[in-house]
């Protein structure tokens, strides 16, 4: 044995360090082993809605993966150069490296075709995956403490969408694109005061100027970086404050899987399901054909152009704006026709980030909520919903308000008209619908509550009479069914006794908010009790119909 092992074995010093004061595992392993455990105790719920934040998650993969490699070939330049490629219609022509290279991408390049289809076709349904999000928070209350702030990030993953999407439709160059960025530059100059500098700014000069090189950072790197963040935001939230539980009386423990592995490979398996069908449709249904629209040019339009699904509200709100809205103040020139649908527009969107705290200032609720609520119980936030879904519905289909008149042979005059009266009539109509046909469904449940399910026996009573057996509901149905009214929250007055105008217009909204809840199943049956109580015979009646019932069930479980 060497001398300095002989020494190292004699030293009982050396010993005892090595024996009983082990290396210290590394803390971030700790962590991380603790982190495992702790994801694995936590429960998931399984619920059709919360598989759209795993499609939402999907499309971002398949977009970043799909978009890198496109940017391997992808020339993003104004530059002009003659085109010589295999597609026979366009060879001599003179187009921008942006267009050739997006031909290049699309016939010589291998599986560039079905990489540039796969991620047009992800960032059509990346927006409506989050559109679904938002409409599934909305009407169950998700946003409501302590959520608020997921709720705005939300909004702002689509507004970052939006414009992700928006500038990668612009790169091909082609003439639907040219035809879009012309109507932008139109929107941005009529802008007073701002709009020559904001024009300059995006485009870098005269049009086209630098419009695509401009445009490509926004989308490869401003658009997406922004989104990572959001979703790593949102993430956190989310394991700091837990799922928000659906509304259902049995216990949450009996409920969903293990976040950590079962939740997490279901989720991974959505994923692969999500992707597949992305790749199949990228492989089979074509979109976005570049060599059929040609290249981008300055002097001319595309008839019938049409944007992106996602964008169409932006483009149909400029088409409702009636003719003729214009006037010269201070020397400049205030074009309202493109001024209006921009302050409605971006109206709409800061209603929509700032509705939870509106509807918390109103109702004065302060508490954490971690159920959801069914929409049928509030019936005013629903009908807020709906009036909000026709508004941008509206919009929407006045994108394609020239297909409409050519398709169906009516005046494009009258199907703008249509969509005029609409925007203005319908979300005030959807809202009340909405809040009457939420009550019918509360008086519904509250008799499914008082007098159980109709099972179709006849019985005769014992004073010659005839009424319906009812199945009773158990208690977990009878919890699922009960209306809890929102208690109003009357404007308070200050220390001298007055009522200010911002409690005043808070003390008229909490009323019109409460209204729209049935009498609660308790206090009806009460109510009913002592009319029974009034009525010679009622209590003798309704014990042999209870008597009977009790009978033909057991009969059935027999």
């Amino acid at each position: 044995m060497p001398v300095d092992r002989r020494r190292r074995a004699a030293n009982p010093r050396t010993v005892n360090r090595r024996t009983t004061n082990p290396r210290p595992a590394n803390r971030l392993t700790t962590r991380l082993r603790d982190r495992v455990a702790e994801l694995g105790e936590r429960r998931v719920q399984l619920h059709w809605s919360n598989l759209f934040g795993v499609v939402t998650f999907t499309c971002f993969v398949v977009l970043a993966v799909t978009g890198i490699l496109l940017s391997v070939t992808y020339t993003p330049s104004n530059e002009l150069v003659t085109y010589t490629g295999p597609y026979g219609p366009l060879q001599g022509a003179t187009v921008t490296e942006a267009f050739a290279s997006t031909m290049r991408i699309s016939f010589e390049q291998t599986g560039g075709l079905l990489l540039r289809q796969t991620h047009h076709w992800a960032a059509l349904v990346m927006p409506a995956s989050i559109i679904m999000q938002l409409l599934i928070t909305f009407f169950s209350g998700g946003f409501r403490r302590p959520r608020r702030l997921s709720w705005v990030l939300l909004v702002a993953a689509f507004v970052l969408v939006l414009a992700a999407g928006w500038s990668g439709y612009a790169l091909p160059d082609d003439m639907l694109s040219g035809t879009g960025l012309r109507i932008v530059e139109g929107v941005v100059l009529s802008i007073p005061f701002l709009g020559t500098w904001i024009a300059g700014l995006m485009f870098g000069g005269p049009f086209p100027g630098q419009i695509i090189e401009n445009l490509y950072p926004l989308h490869v790197a401003i658009a997406p970086g922004l989104l990572v963040v959001v979703l790593i935001a949102r993430a956190a939230l989310t394991l700091r404050d837990g799922q928000a539980r659906q509304f259902r009386p049995e216990p949450v423990a009996t409920l969903g899987l293990r976040l950590w592995p079962d939740a997490a490979f279901r989720a991974l398996g959505m994923m692969g399901i999500t992707g597949s069908v992305l790749v199949l449709l990228g492989a089979t249904a074509t979109i976005s054909p570049v060599w059929t629209y040609g290249p981008a040019s300055v002097g001319e339009v595309g008839a019938g152009s049409q944007p992106d699904w996602y964008m169409g509200f932006l483009d149909g709100a400029l088409r409702l704006v009636p003719l003729g809205w214009e006037t010269e103040w201070f020397g400049w020139t205030w074009t309202f026709a493109t001024l209006v649908p921009l302050a409605v527009v971006a109206a709409y969107f800061g209603l929509l980030v700032a509705y939870p705290y509106i509807e918390s200032w109103v109702t004065q609720d302060r508490e954490q909520h971690h159920v959801l609520d069914r929409p049928r119980h509030f019936p005013v936030r629903t009908g807020i919903g709906v009036a909000g879904m026709l508004f941008y519905g509206v919009l929407w289909g006045a994108a394609s308000a020239d297909i409409v008149s050519t398709e169906f042979n009516v005046s494009f005059e009258s199907v703008i008209t249509t969509l005029q009266v609409l925007l203005l009539v319908g979300p005030a109509l959807a809202f009340e619908v909405t809040r009457r046909v939420c009550i019918g469904l509360q008086r519904k449940d509250r008799e499914i509550a008082l007098h159980g399910h109709e099972t179709g026996r006849i019985v005769r009573m014992p004073n010659g009479g005839y009424a319906e057996v009812h199945q009773p509901a158990d208690d977990a149905e009878r919890a699922r069914l009960a209306v809890v009214p929102v208690p109003a929250a009357p404007g308070r007055t200050d220390r001298t006794g007055r009522l200010r105008g911002a409690e005043r217009l808070r003390g008229v909204l909490a009323r019109g908010f409460g209204t729209g809840h049935v009498v609660p199943a308790a206090a009806r049956e009460q109510d009913r009790e002592k009319a029974r109580a009034l009525t010679p015979g009622g209590a003798r009646d309704r014990a042999a119909l209870e008597r009977t019932g009790r009978g033909g069930a057991r009969r059935r479980r027999a």
